[in-house]
């Protein structure tokens, strides 16, 4: 008997031993290697056929999978005369910087010829990323997406939601008939605000509301009745936010940029550049006898022009044998979609999103502040230069700034001068940590738009809890501004219209469960509060991910220091970092 109960108790302890063991292969994950030819390839939409910068001849470029505590080494070889870098993101880069990717930020681009391998590990995410060119405009046609797995072993990290019958990226874009490049070069150069886009695109293909785009231009996704799907959407426009929804169906966000939410059910959401959403799809129970639109359109806010046009797809039920012989077409029907300037439901819709909050996923908000920052954004102006002809406001030039300082791209990277301490002549540390000269920020303007030019960022003590509101201004009119801090996820704590109240609205703050993401829509006319924690050394740039005012200076750069101890170092150099 007491043999037995030994033998039986071997029998039990045994495969958990053997579990214990495993669970670090579990948490090392693996080396992935992928290759990135930055080549010239021809694409045709809209009858319009150009010769474009693409990865691998692909347009949207190869997709990267990886899984949670993965290495990625990504060699990225340039075989064009444009300068190029890659950003992957949304990656927290936690001490791998010279991974980021923005040009003349943490590296300099990559030049004709040149190669250099982006080595990265994956910590503490999964989800949906995205990765883009962060030079100049190449990112309209170079970008893909990035999906990142549980750890294996799905028993310990599961999904927090039911598992999806299939997985869809579908990354929303802009076409453009004419070489983007082209366009921002004309538009810095006059001063005018640059063209906008002749579409939309759905992976890449601009659908059926066109002029000149057939089926072959459409992306279709044919589903099986009474099943789920996970939907992968990402925002890779250059210049708009968009609304989508798919025809007569439901879905429920269950994450944005790559953190779990509380599961919510909407008919149509709202996605900024540079974000991402997971939703599940739950198709009808039976074949429905019609097909479906799934179409995007911008959400506008500015007094500039932008593309007012709608990209479609079509959502297709795969048919039942019964129906093998029928003849005919189905019906189609099609979403509707908010207004473009439609802010309450931005406001609504942002409202719903919440961190899941829970023991298993946390939403670890500071809970104190050890420095505090006002930033006020928007649009402004510099003169015109003598002798030349300008086309912004009052014969200027398009200019924008935080703080009323519009960032100058330095001639080498920011990353380096810091870590072999030769800032002297490349930046300075005095970015002001509030406006110099406040005003009513969403009354009227004020006379002078001019901004002040300049490579200034601002130094964090490692580890430092940090707060930021970021305030729009009514400076060349009020509007909405997604922005996007590299390095870092931050809890967006609160919200709302007119000018930030620092003695009330800070009463108002979610600390418990605010969403957790890498990019937030700023309201037009309105603020929003974030907070991070400043736990990664480096250099990490915060802009506006609209291109356009992305190029006009919308940007500034965190320095964030080393710690005491040395997993809280940034390393050195890689020895293929790009040089200048």
């Amino acid at each position: 008997m007491g043999a037995s109960s030994t033998n039986m108790r071997l029998l039990l302890i045994c495969p958990f031993i053997a579990f214990l063991l495993l669970l670090p292969q579990l948490a090392a994950g693996k080396t992935r290697h992928y290759r990135f030819n930055i080549i010239l390839q021809n694409v045709t939409r809209l009858c319009h056929t150009k010769s474009m910068v693409t990865v691998n001849g692909q347009y949207p470029g190869p997709r990267i999978v990886a899984r949670e505590g993965d290495n990625l080494l990504i060699k990225v070889v340039n075989h064009v005369k444009t300068n190029i870098s890659i950003h992957w993101h949304g990656v927290r880069q936690l001490r791998s910087g010279w991974a980021d990717g923005p040009g003349y930020i943490t590296q300099c681009p990559i030049q004709t010829g040149q190669s250099y391998v982006y080595n990265y590990t994956i910590v503490g995410q999964r989800g949906t990323l995205f990765w883009h060119a962060h030079f100049s405009w190449l990112r309209a046609t170079v970008y893909g997406a990035l999906v990142i797995l549980p750890k294996r072993g799905n028993q310990l990290f599961p999904y927090p939601f039911p598992k999806p019958y299939k997985e869809i990226p579908i990354i929303f874009g802009e076409w453009f008939n004419v070489d983007s490049e082209a366009i921002i070069s004309q538009a810095l150069q006059t001063g005018a605000g640059p063209n906008v886009s002749d579409a939309y695109t759905i992976n890449g293909l601009p659908g059926p509301l066109y002029n000149c785009s057939g089926a072959e231009d459409t992306f279709t996704l044919k589903v099986k009745a009474g099943e789920t799907y996970l939907l992968r959407l990402i925002n890779a426009a250059l210049n708009d936010e968009l609304f989508f929804s798919i025809a007569n169906h439901s879905i429920t966000v269950i994450e944005v940029d790559a953190v779990y939410v509380k599961p919510f059910e909407t008919d149509i959401i709202l996605i900024t550049p540079g974000q991402t959403a997971n939703v599940l799809l739950k198709t009808k129970p039976h074949f429905p006898n019609a097909t479906f639109l799934m179409a995007a359109r911008p959400y506008a806010t500015g007094q500039g022009t932008f593309d007012n046009s709608t990209v479609a797809g079509i959502l297709e039920y795969e048919l039942p044998s019964i129906y093998s012989t029928k003849n005919g077409k189905f019906p189609l029907f099609k979403p509707t979609l908010p207004a473009l300037n439609d802010t309450l439901f931005a406001a609504n819709y942002s409202s719903k999103l919440r961190s899941l909050a829970t023991a298993q996923y946390p939403a670890k908000v500071p809970q104190t502040v050890d420095m505090r920052f006002f930033f006020t954004i928007g649009l402004g102006t510099n003169p015109c230069p003598k002798n030349q002809t300008c086309q912004g406001p009052n014969g200027t030039k398009f200019a924008a700034s935080i703080n009323n300082i519009s960032f100058l791209l330095p001639a080498t990277a920011l990353l380096q001068t810091h870590f072999y301490g030769k800032s002297n002549g490349v930046y300075t540390t005095d970015f002001p940590s509030y406006p110099l000269n406040p005003f009513n920020y969403t009354g009227a303007p004020p006379n002078n738009t001019g901004v002040t030019n300049g490579t200034k960022v601002v130094t964090l003590p490692f580890n430092a809890s940090v707060e930021i509101v970021l305030q729009d201004t009514s400076i060349l009119g009020a509007e909405s501004h997604p922005f996007h801090l590299h390095g870092f996820n931050f809890f967006v704590v609160g919200q709302g219209f007119g000018n930030y109240d620092p003695h009330n609205d800070p009463t108002m703050f979610n600390l418990i469960d605010p969403v957790e993401r890498n990019t937030v829509g700023v309201p037009s006319g309105g603020w929003v509060a974030i907070r991070f924690q400043a736990d990664n050394p480096g250099v990490w740039l915060m802009h506006c991910h609209y291109d356009a005012h992305l190029s006009w200076g919308l940007r500034m750069a965190w320095v964030v220091q080393d710690g005491k101890f040395p997993n809280q170092k940034l390393p050195p150099p890689p020895a293929d970092l790009p040089k200048c």
